[in-house]
């Protein structure tokens, strides 16, 4: 991991809309579950950004909005599997639960529906986290 603390695990948000971003902070909040570090968060609001911060590294975990404008987050999501070596798991924000389908072509490695649950938003980053961190819990306090 690209990290200099095992202290905190860096979480991407993409979309266009700024209340969407906060809605996934607000969501996840300081950790997604008591096992897991303090997450930082990095927004972003363009494709461009997403892929120049994957390309820096140090990111743990992506949520994508699946209903971002111009480039939505599935195929963004395809792209970053696609072109960045090591991508960290992507979550993607599905407009409809029948979008579903659309996640997996995609290759999301997991997707929650629009509007953010965040009992589920946290639930399936938190799985994600697990995964990437192998394990990885807090500094004891």
């Amino acid at each position: 991991m690209a990290h200099t603390t095992d202290a905190t695990v860096t979480v991407l948000v993409y979309s266009d809309d700024r209340n969407t971003r906060e809605q996934v902070r607000l969501a996840l909040g300081r950790r997604p579950a008591a096992d897991l570090p303090v997450v930082e968060y990095l927004e972003c609001a363009t494709s461009a950004a997403v892929v120049r911060a994957l390309d820096r590294g140090g990111v743990d975990l992506c949520v994508l909005d699946g209903e971002a404008v111009p480039a939505g987050g599935m195929g963004l999501c395809r792209q970053l599997k696609d072109e960045i070596y090591r991508c960290p798991p992507v979550l993607v924000l599905i407009g409809r639960p029948q979008d579903s389908w659309l996640a997996a072509w995609s290759r999301a490695d997991a997707a929650v529906a629009h509007p953010v649950d965040p009992v589920a938003l946290a639930d399936a980053a938190a799985e994600l986290l697990r995964a990437r961190t192998g394990g990885r819990t807090p500094a004891a306090c």
